[in-house]
C-alpha cells in the first residue's frame, strides 16, 4: 500500500525578523532588537511542518522569483526532501518577504511584500494525472496566495475524494470572494480569523464554541478554532472538545500556527482521528513557540511523540 501523500498550496517568504523587548506602538522606535534572517511563508511553513512531522510524501505549491531570495528558499525547501516540481519560478518577480517584529513574549507583528506568491494561477497545481489526486490523500491551503488557485485546489481535491483542511489566513482574503464551504472539510481559523469569518467576537472559549457552530452552518464539516494561550475548541459534528494549551514559556509565536496545521494533517493521513491530530499538533505548535524562527522551531516527529506518550495519549482512542 502506498504512503498517503498531502498537497500544500501556499506562500514563500523569506522572514526578516527584528526580536526586541516589546512589540512598538504607531509611530514608536523601540532600540534594543536582534535581527537573524530565517525562512518562511505559510505555504512553505506547513509543508516543512508537514513533511517533519509525519513520514510519508509531501507536495508543495508555491512560487518564488529568480533572484537570489527565491534560489535559497528553493534550496532550502528541497533539504526538506519535500516534492517541489509544483513550485514555479517566475521571471521578473522578487520572491515574498515578510517583515516580523517579535517581543520578548513571544508576541508578534507582521508585514508581508507577497512578489511572486501573488502570481500563482490554477495551471500551477499539480497535472491532473500526479499521484495526489488520489482518494485518501490530503490538501492543506492557507490565503497568502490567490484565493482562485486555493478554490481550484479545493474543489479538485473534494471530487478527487481527498480530505480538504484550509487555514483561512489571512481571512480578509476571502470576505469578499465567493466561497464553497462544502469544499472544507477541516477549517483552522485562529480567534481573529473567526471572528471576521462569523462577524461574532471571538475572544474565549464560549465565543470561541459559537463562532465554531456557525462555521459548521456556513458548510464546512468540522472546525478547530486555535485560542492561543486559551487552547482551542474543536466541533466534529456532535462532538464538541477544549483542548487547553500546553503550559510552555514562549520565546516566539511566529509559525506556531502553521507548525499546529502542517502537524494536524500530518496526524491526520498516519490514521489517527481528529481529536487525536488536534492534541498531537497541539503538542507540536507548544514546542515550536519555544525556539526562534519559522521554519528553524518546527519540531520532528520523534520530538512530538515523545511529548506525546508522556501525556495520556490512550484517551483519544
Amino acid at each position: 500500500m502506498s504512503a498517503t501523500e498531502i498537497l500544500v498550496i501556499g506562500s514563500i517568504h523569506q522572514d526578516l525578523v527584528i526580536r526586541g523587548p516589546r512589540l512598538p506602538q504607531p509611530g514608536e522606535t523601540v532600540l534594543g532588537g536582534q535581527f537573524y534572517q530565517v525562512a518562511g511563508g505559510k505555504g512553505a511553513n506547513q509543508a516543512v511542518a508537514c513533511r517533519r512531522a509525519g513520514t510519508g510524501p509531501v507536495w508543495l505549491t508555491a512560487a518564488v522569483g529568480t533572484d537570489l531570495l527565491g534560489k535559497k528558499a528553493f534550496d532550502e525547501l528541497e533539504k526538506e526532501s519535500l516534492e517541489t516540481q509544483s513550485i514555479q519560478k517566475v521571471d521578473g518577480q522578487a520572491t515574498g518577504v515578510a517583515l516580523i517584529l517579535v517581543a520578548e513574549d513571544g508576541e508578534n507583528l507582521i508585514s508581508v511584500a507577497s512578489g511572486a506568491n501573488a502570481t500563482l494561477q490554477p495551471a500551477d497545481l499539480p497535472a491532473v494525472a500526479a499521484s495526489i489526486w488520489s482518494p485518501g490523500n490530503y490538501l492543506l491551503a492557507s490565503l497568502e496566495v490567490p484565493w482562485p488557485t486555493v478554490a481550484a485546489g479545493l474543489a479538485r481535491a473534494r471530487s478527487c475524494e481527498m480530505t480538504t483542511v484550509l487555514n483561512p489566513a489571512p481571512a480578509e482574503a476571502v470576505l469578499q470572494e465567493p466561497v464553497n464551504w462544502q469544499n472544507v472539510d477541516i477549517i483552522t481559523p485562529n480567534a481573529q480569523e473567526a471572528s471576521l469569518l462569523t462577524g461574532s467576537q471571538v475572544v474565549d472559549v464560549p465565543s470561541a464554541l459559537q463562532a465554531s457552530a456557525q462555521l459548521l452552518e456556513l458548510g464546512c464539516r468540522n472546525v478547530i478554532i486555535t485560542l492561543g494561550k486559551q487552547g482551542l475548541v474543536l466541533r466534529e459534528s456532535e462532538t464538541v472538545l477544549h483542548l487547553p494549551a500546553q503550559p510552555v514559556t514562549a520565546i516566539d509565536t511566529t509559525a506556531a500556527g502553521d507548525c499546529f496545521n502542517g502537524a494536524l494533517v500530518a496526524a491526520l493521513a498516519s490514521g489517527k482521528k481528529l481529536p487525536a491530530a488536534a492534541a498531537w499538533a497541539n503538542l507540536a505548535a507548544s514546542l515550536s513557540v519555544q525556539r526562534k524562527g519559522a521554519q528553524p522551531s518546527l519540531p520532528s516527529h520523534q520530538e512530538i511523540e515523545r511529548t506525546w506518550q508522556k501525556t495520556d495519549p490512550d484517551r483519544f482512542h
